[in-house]
C-alpha cells in the first residue's frame, strides 16, 4: 500500500498538467494598438489539440452584422459556408493554431471580419508581473508576407464583460 502512494501521487500530478487550461484560453478583450481603445470581446479555446477564438461581442458593431467584407471562403477556415454570409460575432475568426510551448501559439490563421485580410497568427500569453504587464496580456501577432504584420495586446477578462460590448446608442 505505500509504495503505491507515491505512483498515485505522480499519476494525479501528470493528469493535472496534462488536463490543465492553457493560459492563452479563456476571455480577453482586443484593444486597437493605435488608438488603445476595447474593439471586441473575445473567447479563445482549444479543440481537438489547436486553438481558436471567436467574437462575443463588438465595440463598434452591431451584434447582428455579418463579415460581407470577407471572400467566400478561406483555406482551414472550420466551420462550413460562405464565409462573406456569417455573422461575426460568434464566428471563429482565430484558427488552426498549434501549441510551441504552454503560452505560446502559432501556425493558424486570424482574419479581420471588418475587411476580410487574412493573417498568419501567433499568439503569446504575457503574465501581470506588476512591471511591464499590470495585467495578464496576449500578445496577438498578425503577419504576412516576409513576417510583416503588427501586434496587438489583449487584456483578460470575463465572460460577461467580453460578452457585453456595444455599439454606442445613436
Amino acid at each position: 500500500m505505500k509504495k503505491s502512494i507515491p505512483l498515485v501521487l505522480a499519476f494525479l500530478f501528470i493528469a493535472g498538467v496534462v488536463c490543465a487550461a492553457d493560459p492563452v484560453e479563456g476571455y480577453w478583450l482586443s484593444v486597437d494598438e493605435k488608438t488603445g481603445k476595447v474593439t471586441a470581446g473575445w473567447y479563445i479555446y482549444q479543440q481537438g489539440g489547436k486553438l481558436f477564438g471567436k467574437i462575443m461581442s463588438l465595440a463598434d458593431v452591431e451584434p447582428t452584422a455579418l463579415a460581407k467584407d470577407c471572400k467566400e471562403s478561406y483555406a482551414g477556415f472550420p466551420i462550413a459556408g460562405r464565409v462573406n454570409k456569417m455573422p461575426i460575432v460568434g464566428s471563429p475568426w482565430i484558427y488552426g493554431l498549434s501549441m510551441d510551448k504552454p503560452g505560446a501559439w502559432s501556425g493558424g490563421k486570424i482574419i479581420d471580419p471588418s475587411d476580410g485580410a487574412e493573417w498568419n497568427c501567433k499568439i503569446i500569453f504575457h503574465p501581470a508581473n506588476g512591471k511591464e504587464y499590470k495585467i495578464d496580456t496576449l500578445q496577438m501577432r498578425g503577419s504576412g508576407f516576409m513576417g510583416i504584420g503588427r501586434s496587438q495586446y489583449w487584456r483578460k477578462s470575463d465572460q460577461v464583460t467580453a460578452s457585453s460590448l456595444r455599439p454606442p446608442a445613436k
